[in-house]
């Protein structure tokens, strides 16, 4: 089996070569064949700009098959794609571009629009993804070569197939990626990933999630600049021989209804937000109603209904789910208790940036409540106390996944690594079936009045399930626990409640939740907020702007 990711797409685009690969909504699908046709006109380009090895090229603009067609056409060549999230501020893009030595830049118009080329002064070229158009080169000749590059490439491809693609055939420690995170902690890091870190992540999903096939469409919701969409949501499905339906905007729930029953997807790639939503909007107020609360208090009769209500939402999701794969927050705890019990296909992982991103999975008949499954093939992990005798402590990870270092920090880098293994920054436990249970970030952990440990992210589970509470973040303010509350305004206009009036309700809620909740971690008082957090694109609060 050789380990090269390259190997593995162009085998793919060989096999697949007249099936439906990329498809925008509303737009004609691209088959592999034709992705595979742009993606080496890319390649005549790059070379006609002096690209070489291990150049890097940023890409910012929101998700799409000439996004996806972008990045392939530099992974492939051999350049260093850099992803940047199209929602970052014109600041943070410039900065990004200047700090990875950006030698082009693809964008789409919005993006255009918002930055400033002064401001980028390493760029030699500039190009809209929208239709692959210089907007700017430092060369009158690129200009002129884009303008030609039909004529061109049909003049050394008169007949263009499959023995004509040709990918660059790379190391497994050579530069993949360079991938700057948003984190919920501080700045953006350049996360530099090679090769073998992008092939074993997507080895492991060919060879755990066997039931998708050439094919199959998958449809992506995930930003692709960020890893968790990029590796399972793209490379994967196009490793696989699938299509990829991308929808372009937010995902509403009109137009994600509407594309469930277009593309009939077996996997589902998903934020916990999202599945909970739904179960709070679709799945909750049904339950909640008099009879059928009754009734679920029932045996036997409960499993009827709740195995109507799996039938329901299996359909909602286009009928032919055989799982929904959830990462990047952990899932609210009643929910799934409720999701457990309707024996419904969900399944929570853990990985981070650095691990391209996979650190641990189990499938949803495997996997535990409160736990992400189990440590990933070519993986390993340790946990290290922070106190002697703790079962609790950070977890260290080692293995092909892992990152290379952050690009131009060596600081960062030392801090991060140690004999090889990589510190995540998560407090967590395994249990006796090396199952893995997330406790929280080292860097939220709040020290109770004796030095006890708390980790405000299970409190805030507890008060995100009392009544009209949409989102809490819990802070320590001067020794003492503060919970900011952000009520569910919509359910409580929809219940006939006005905003003070929700309010009132959740502040009298406290004394119930602190009846849950240890001595040494009793919440002082909730502060509402009218505003929901700031979050990263994977729906994680920007912890740090609130302390």
């Amino acid at each position: 089996m050789s380990e090269s990711l390259n190997q593995l797409l162009h085998e793919s685009f060989s096999k697949n070569w007249d099936h439906k690969a990329l498809c925008d909504l509303g737009k004609t699908p691209l088959t592999y064949g034709e992705a595979a046709q742009q993606i080496v006109k890319l390649h005549l380009l790059l070379q006609e700009a002096g690209i070489k090895p291990q150049d890097k090229i940023a890409l910012c603009g929101k998700n799409s098959a000439n996004w996806s067609m972008a990045f392939l056409a530099a992974i492939t060549y051999g350049a260093v794609p850099v992803p940047i999230l199209n929602d970052f501020k014109a600041e943070s893009i410039h900065n990004i571009v200047n700090h990875s030595d950006a030698r082009i830049l693809w964008l789409d118009d919005a993006v255009l629009n918002a930055v400033t080329l002064d401001e980028m002064p390493t760029l030699e070229v500039v190009m809209q993804l929208g239709d692959f158009t210089p907007v700017y080169s430092k060369e009158e000749k690129v200009i002129k070569f884009c303008s030609e590059l039909d004529k061109t490439f049909a003049e050394k491809y008169p007949n263009f197939g499959i023995n004509d693609l040709v990918f660059h055939k790379e190391q497994p420690e050579e530069i993949a990626l360079i991938n700057y995170t948003s984190g919920s902690t501080g700045f953006s890091k350049g996360i530099v990933l090679p090769y073998r870190a992008l092939w074993s992540n997507v080895r492991f999903a060919i060879d755990n999630i066997t039931y998708l096939k050439a094919d199959d469409g998958m449809i992506n919701m995930l930003p692709l600049a960020h890893m968790y969409g990029l590796a399972i949501e793209m490379l994967f499905p196009l490793c696989k021989g699938c299509y990829v339906y991308f929808l372009g905007k937010t995902p509403s729930p009109k137009i994600l209804m509407g594309a469930f029953a277009q593309v009939q997807p077996k996997l589902i790639i998903a934020v916990p937000l999202i599945l909970e939503k739904i179960i709070r909007s679709k799945v909750l107020p049904t339950l909640q109603k008099p009879l059928l609360n009754f009734l679920m208090h029932i045996p036997g009769v409960s499993n009827l209904i709740l195995s109507k209500v799996r039938k329901q939402l299996i359909s909602a999701f286009g009928g032919q789910l055989e799982m929904i794969v959830l990462g990047g927050a952990a899932l609210n705890g009643d929910i799934e208790d409720l999701l457990r019990r309707m024996k419904f296909p969900y399944t929570v992982g853990y990985g981070m940036t650095e691990c391209a991103p996979l650190i641990a999975y189990a499938p949803w008949y495997e996997i535990r409540k409160a736990s992400c499954g189990k440590i990933v093939d070519r993986m390993e992990a340790r946990i290290v106390p922070l106190h002697d005798g703790e079962d609790v402590g950070e977890l260290w990870v080692k293995g092909s996944n892992t990152m290379l270092g952050y690009y131009k920090n060596q600081e960062a880098t030392d801090s991060t690594f140690k004999d090889g293994w990589m510190n995540t920054g998560d407090l967590c436990i395994f249990d006796k079936d090396g199952f893995l249970y997330i406790k929280g970030r080292n860097k939220n952990l709040i020290l109770g009045p004796s030095g006890q440990n708390i980790y405000p992210e299970e409190i805030e589970d507890k008060i995100n399930n009392l009544p009209y509470v949409a989102e809490s973040l819990v802070v320590d303010r001067e020794g003492k626990l503060v919970a900011l509350v952000v009520p569910d305004f919509d359910k409580a206009k929809q219940d006939g409640i006005d905003a003070e009036a929700v309010k009132e309700l959740i502040n009298n809620n406290r004394a119930a939740l602190n009846k849950m909740l240890a001595s040494y971690s009793q919440i002082t008082r909730f502060e509402m907020r009218d505003e929901e957090f700031e979050k990263t694109p994977k729906r994680s609060i920007r912890r740090f702007l609130y302390k």
